[in-house]
C-alpha cells in the first residue's frame, strides 16, 4: 500500500487545511503531512478565498486522490467507518451532512471580515452587520445541535461537523466574538482537542506571513 498523505498549506491561515487535516486525525488514519507552501499561486488563492483549489487539502489514500473538503470527510467514513465521522441514525446523519454543507457553501461575508488567523488577538474588533449575521446563524446551528443531542459536541459524540466548524472557534477567538456559557464550552472542549493543540503548535511554529491577512485594526 501507498503511503496515506494530506497535502495542506499554512497552519495558521487556512481554514480548509484544518477542516480535512483535523478528520484525518479523527478517523485516526496515519498520513504524511505535504505542505504546499503559501506562495504557490493556487494555495494562495485558496487561502485568500479567491477562488477553490484542488491543491489543499487534497487526501491521498491507496493510490486515490481525493480533494474537497466534504469529499474528504466522505471518503474518511468510508474506510474508517468505525471513527463515527458521520452518526450512524439516518435522521441524524442528513441533518450532519446539512450544517457541513451549510458551512461549506455559507458565511460568506464571515469568512471575508474574519479571515483565520490563529497566531492574532484582535480585542473589540468591530464586526460589519452581514458577518454578524453569519455568526448570529452560527451560534444557533451550535445551540440547535447541542439542545437536540445533548453535547458535548454537535451530534452527542465527536464528527464531521465539529470539523467543519473548528476554524470558526479559532475565529471566535481572534476577533473577541462572544458566546454564551454553553456555547463557551462548546467552543472551549473543540479548542483543547489534542488534535487542535497539535495543529496550533504547528502555526506558531510558521515564519510566513500573508501580508493581505496581516492588516492593522
Amino acid at each position: 500500500m501507498s503511503p496515506t498523505t494530506l497535502s495542506i498549506s499554512s497552519k495558521n491561515y487556512s481554514s480548509w487545511s484544518l477542516r480535512g487535516w483535523l478528520m484525518a486525525k479523527l478517523a485516526k488514519i496515519e498520513f504524511e503531512e505535504v505542505i504546499v507552501a503559501p506562495d504557490d499561486a493556487d494555495a494562495r488563492a485558496e487561502i485568500l478565498l479567491l477562488s477553490p483549489s484542488i491543491l489543499v487539502p487534497r487526501l491521498t489514500y491507496d493510490g486515490i486522490r481525493v480533494w474537497d473538503t466534504l469529499a474528504i470527510g466522505e471518503f474518511l467514513n468510508e474506510v474508517a467507518p468505525k471513527a463515527g465521522l458521520l452518526p450512524k441514525d439516518q435522521a441524524t446523519r442528513a441533518h450532519c451532512r446539512s450544517i457541513c454543507g451549510e458551512m461549506h457553501s455559507g458565511f460568506v461575508s464571515l469568512r471575508q471580515a474574519l479571515p483565520m488567523n490563529i497566531k492574532a488577538e484582535i480585542p473589540h474588533f468591530k464586526i460589519w452587520s452581514k458577518a454578524e449575521a453569519d455568526i448570529e446563524r452560527i451560534k444557533a446551528i451550535w445551540r440547535e445541535c447541542l439542545d437536540a443531542y445533548g453535547g458535548p459536541f454537535l451530534f452527542g459524540k465527536i464528527s464531521m461537523a465539529d470539523a467543519m466548524y473548528a476554524p470558526v472557534v479559532s475565529r471566535f477567538r481572534t476577533y473577541g466574538v462572544e458566546l454564551d456559557d454553553g456555547l463557551q464550552a462548546y467552543a472551549g472542549r473543540i479548542w483543547d482537542l489534542p488534535a487542535m493543540k497539535e495543529w496550533r503548535e504547528g502555526a506558531l511554529a510558521e515564519e510566513d506571513e500573508i501580508e493581505e491577512l496581516e492588516v492593522e485594526f
